[in-house]
């Protein structure tokens, strides 16, 4: 390897955990991935100083990156990034010096999920339902993690444009009588009740509490991985029941987003949680809640969807990103 030749850098950061890539050759493939945990970092600028110093022991470049793209869990169009689920934040002004780059790209994470998409394989997702997709036709995604990201594909010709968006904080809209008592629950803690507030890791701890609460019993655990234990290995039936309306709530969310943009390409489901409950999700009532869109039932039922199992697409899609630009 030339340790003399340009190397690029890209990241895909959310608010749990920062994964970096190293590009180098004329493939413009990643050759080594870095991780580290958000909340071990108090400044963000000390993950930037320890992953150089890394990145210089591990490969031996001794110099700055060419170009840099870093996918960022939070809106991206300002100079100075604040992350919506972490204490993270940095001036694009002071980064591009950090680093010593010649061009830094700051992107939204699901912007570069959504340019992921293109490079899965047979193997990185498990389709859930529907029929075939529709070639040349919006693809939209979401997914539950730290936060809820929700991105789409739409064709033009000869390519595809992403739509990036915060439609994670859309207001929840319930669903029957069980989705109702959790909104009032939820009403009453916060001043608005967004979908992220039940589709992420704290909104499983939501829905948890909430249905602890319409039993009157007191809360077994504290984070939403145990909830998910106890569901999979069904030893708690309030988690169980947890992990269901979780899946429903999800899947009518991603029904309104395949109606919204049309989404005949099919819906993906990405982020770190569901892939924990893989098994469940599968046999839960998500699908049914994705097409449970009265008139439009019959207009859903042949979209399929897609759980992502590759654990570093958005690290892949800001490659494409970069190469792209």
């Amino acid at each position: 390897m030339n340790m003399t030749a340009s190397w690029d850098l890209v990241a895909d950061i959310g608010g749990t955990n920062a994964r970096f890539g190293v590009i180098h050759g004329e493939e413009h493939k990643i050759i080594k991935e870095f991780y580290h945990s958000v909340r071990e970092y108090p400044n963000f600028s000390e993950v930037i100083s320890l992953l150089l110093a890394e990145i210089r022991s591990s490969l031996g470049f001794q110099h700055s990156p060419k170009r840099v793209c870093f996918a960022v869990a939070c809106p991206t169009d300002s100079e100075h990034i604040c992350f919506t689920n972490s204490h993270w934040e940095f001036s694009k002004t002071e980064l591009l010096c950090g680093l010593g780059c010649q061009s830094l790209a700051i992107i939204n994470d699901f912007e570069a999920i959504a340019h992921g998409i293109s490079d899965l394989m047979l193997s990185d997702h498990v389709k859930i339902g529907g029929g075939s997709h529709i070639a040349n036709s919006p693809m939209a995604i979401l997914g539950p993690g730290t936060g809820l990201g929700v991105s789409a594909i739409v064709p033009v010709k000869n390519g595809y444009h992403v739509i990036d968006s915060e439609g994670g904080h859309a207001d929840f809209a319930p669903v029957g009588d069980v989705q109702t008592l959790v909104l009032s629950y939820l009403s009453k803690k916060y001043e608005r009740v967004s979908l992220e507030r039940l589709l992420s890791g704290d909104g499983m701890m939501n829905i948890y509490s909430a249905l602890c609460d319409s039993c009157n019993e007191n809360p077994r655990f504290t984070s939403s991985a145990e909830v998910v234990q106890a569901g999979n290995e069904e030893i708690c039936p309030i988690s169980k029941h947890t992990l269901s309306l979780f899946c429903e709530i999800l899947g009518s969310t991603a029904g309104n987003l395949a109606l919204t943009y049309g989404a005949r390409g099919g819906v993906y489901i990405a982020g770190g949680i569901v892939p924990r409950f893989k098994k469940f999700f599968v046999g839960s009532g998500f699908r049914g809640a994705f097409e449970n869109k009265g008139r439009f039932a019959r207009y859903l039922a042949p979209i399929p969807v897609y759980l992502i199992t590759r654990p570093n697409v958005g690290l892949v899609g800001a490659a494409k990103k970069l190469k792209g630009d």
